[in-house]
């Protein structure tokens, strides 16, 4: 296999954004955009506590729903993960995973309505083939010679339960723990479709134009993100988990009709075709469809998703420098832990809805969430890993280090974490059309809203499948520039935590 030069893929993908550019609709609204900056500024600077009691209450489902669906999709991953190498078990994991928590909890809705069961399910099947995939992972580094050890006659759940997942428990927790602290981003976002979590409170005080109760629902967010390793403590886990249920169980919802599952899988699927006994007029059903959503819509999740991959990647490139202790000082790399803290503790979904407010819907607000929340956490890593390296007693601090030290020692990683972050950031762009901008969730969004969840369910096969690809195409161009195994995780993380949520 010809190998790739880490410079020809970044050129390559700086001139693939160039040409997506003037595609791009980056048009802004009409209204004064550093006014309505100037108004959401003087209310985060000054935040509103009045309404505490609502936002304590929407605190506590956001952390509930965060913990039963991390719990939940776990469990189910820690059942898939030994038996991650059949394809039958992989397919299902990746199938999972590729679908966004959104677009889980848009079809979800369809079925139970605003419940508990929406939220913590599409918290739970995603992150389900997430840990299958991780735990696997996992499993394979463990010492294998316990398992050796207790010879042939050892049955295979014998050796599973005694010689393997012994060794590999540590590593799991880490994990687990790493994941709740995504698992509370997702849960925040829910609140924008309905459910009663952070983003519903957000989203309430933004239509009502109360910038100060926005800001101290924003300032209450990253105060929880930021201490999630202090309170959640694996020690405290059963602790937590009953405290969720208590506090699930007191949620109440307006009930569904009844069959309402055996409606949505035995009718409301089917394409509409077929439900009228039309085999025929199948095809011309999936062409209009493609021609007029899907296709559409995947252009438009492309050029955002490439246009912010080159925003993350610049924003990455310069952050890094912004936390090397011997580039910036002490000060300064305080400062910039910070800037970077904020943006990365903020979900895209989020960051798009707070811009959405100054500039209109287009294209720019998702370019600019997309590539200011993966940069940062790629400057992260990649400022953590600057600060490990071994340099010259001799040598010199401030830009030059960077530029002349730092920069090239760290360019295959931070390449390789680019290309790590291509496959979330199509996710990312892809649910983005829920705010009004024309990518593929627009369009199921659309579909959903229109009860032609047929429609719905051969565009989300189709997101995910774009998903796939992309991913795929990461990995083999990682390969290429020999950066397919590269560590890029800091250490003593997990595995596949550096690349984030």
């Amino acid at each position: 296999m010809a190998s790739l030069s880490r410079l020809g893929v970044v050129a390559g993908f700086l001139a693939v954004a160039a040409l997506c550019l003037p595609l791009a609709d980056l048009a802004t609204a009409g209204h004064d955009p550093w006014a309505t900056l100037a108004r959401m500024g003087r209310g985060f600077l000054s935040p509103d506590f009045s309404a505490i009691e609502q936002i304590a209450r929407a605190v506590a489902l956001t952390v509930a729903f965060a913990i039963a669906g991390v719990a939940l999709g776990g469990i189910a991953g820690l059942v898939m993960a030994p038996f991650y190498r059949w394809r039958a078990v992989r397919g299902l994991a990746i199938a999972l995973r590729s679908v966004h928590e959104l677009f889980w909890a848009l079809l979800l809705l369809q079925v139970f309505g605003i419940s508990i069961w929406s939220g913590v399910l599409a918290i739970a099947l995603p992150y389900s083939g997430i840990f299958a995939k991780v735990l696997s992972e996992i499993l394979d580094e463990a010492d294998r010679r316990p398992a050796d050890w207790l010879g042939p006659r050892a049955d295979p759940l014998t050796r599973f339960l005694w010689a393997r997942l012994p060794l590999a428990v540590p590593q799991m927790v880490t994990y687990a723990l790493y994941r709740v602290e995504c698992g509370l981003r997702s849960s925040a976002v829910l609140g924008f479709i309905g459910l009663p979590t952070l983003g519903f409170q957000l989203d309430t005080f933004f239509r009502q134009g109360e910038y100060g109760a926005a800001g101290a629902v924003m300032a209450i967010y990253i105060a929880l993100i930021a201490t999630v390793r202090l309170w959640m403590r694996p020690r405290a886990v059963l602790l937590w988990l009953a405290a969720s249920a208590v506090m699930l169980a007191q949620v109440t919802s307006p009930p569904m009709g009844q069959g309402a599952l055996w409606r949505f899988l035995s009718q409301d699927i089917i394409p509409a075709p077929l439900r009228r006994g039309d085999p025929a007029a199948l095809w011309p059903w999936l062409w209009e469809l493609t021609t007029t959503a899907i296709l559409p819509g995947l252009v438009a999740t492309l050029i955002v998703a490439q246009l912010a991959l080159v925003l993350a990647g610049a924003v990455a490139f310069l952050g890094q420098a912004l936390i090397a202790r011997r580039v910036t000082g002490r000060v300064g790399a305080a400062a910039g832990h910070l800037l970077l803290v904020i943006l990365r503790s903020f979900p895209e979904y989020m960051l798009a809805y707070l811009f959405l407010q100054v500039w209109g819907p287009s294209m720019l607000p998702a370019i600019l969430a997309l590539g200011l929340h993966n940069g940062a956490i790629i400057a992260h890593l990649l400022g953590r890993q600057a600060d490990g390296l071994r340099l010259r007693a001799d040598a010199p601090r401030g830009l030059t280090l960077w530029g002349w030290e730092i920069v090239p020692r760290l360019f295959g990683p931070f390449v390789a974490l680019c290309l790590y972050r291509w496959e979330i950031i199509i996710r990312e762009s892809a649910i983005m059309g829920l705010l009004g901008i024309a990518t593929l969730g627009f369009y199921l969004d659309d579909a959903i809203g229109e009860l032609r969840l047929d429609r719905a369910i051969v565009i989300l096969a189709a997101t995910a499948l774009v998903t796939v690809g992309i991913d795929a195409l990461s990995r083999a161009i990682r390969a290429r520039i020999g950066a397919g195994r590269v560590q890029v995780a800091p250490v003593g993380t997990a595995p596949g935590q550096a690349t984030g949520c």
